[in-house]
């Protein structure tokens, strides 16, 4: 188990360059990590590994029948996972990066594992440069809170440790998340919108943005 620090606060310096390559090292080979986001820390690993997810889904004592989200660094990358639709593209423009998680269809390629067999991904992009970093170097990575199944979301580094010990391979300690509350997260099928779960945007903006 390995904890390393990354104080950005004043800017992105060469100590978490180092922490972002060493964390993305890890993931291309198969191991867990918790890193930031401007929510609550997650619990990464990359999705088209499907040995490393279902490490993860063990790990975090998840039920195999709940869907994980993952996390991209840009629109561009989001189209590799997620087939857009009109609604989804608003609330693209509108909040991301940003604490929205946007259940759309999936892309064939995703393992089924990530989605629990179903054909849609909860998909976002974080607003945190050290989670940003790290995914345009690996790729899509799984965005899950970094705590036991039914245990408070990890808003620091230490309630992740205190969950998972040395279950998880690098902890990238980068102080308390801004936000500290999980993503507001939507679904959105055809027409059809669901605010499945009220987090840090409230409800009225998602639907003020798509009119409905």
């Amino acid at each position: 188990m390995k904890i390393v620090k990354c104080d950005y606060s004043h800017g992105f310096d060469a100590q978490c360059d180092d922490a972002v390559a060493m964390a993305a090292e890890d993931v291309a080979d198969g191991k867990l990590i918790v890193y930031p986001t401007e929510t609550v820390y997650g619990i990464g690993a990359d999705i088209y590994n499907e040995t490393a997810v279902k490490s993860l889904y063990v790990v975090k004592n998840r039920p195999f029948d709940m869907p994980l989200s993952v996390a991209v660094s840009d629109k561009a990358m989001l189209e590799r996972v997620a087939v857009l639709n009109e609604n989804a593209d608003k609330l693209i423009k509108a909040f991301l990066p940003g604490p929205l998680t946007i259940i759309i269809k999936k892309q064939l390629d995703v393992p089924d594992i990530v989605t629990s067999s179903s054909q849609k991904v909860g998909i976002r992009i974080p607003d945190n440069r050290f989670a940003l970093e790290l995914i345009r170097r690996t790729g899509p990575i799984v965005a899950t809170s970094a705590n036991l199944h039914s245990h408070p979301d990890a808003v620091s580094v230490d309630a992740a440790i205190a969950d998972f010990g040395d279950a998880v391979d690098t902890y990238i300690d980068a102080g308390a998340c801004t936000i500290g509350q999980p993503s507001t997260i939507v679904w959105l099928m055809d027409n059809q919108v669901e605010i499945v779960r009220q987090g840090a945007i409230p409800a009225e903006k998602i639907r003020e943005v798509l009119g409905c």
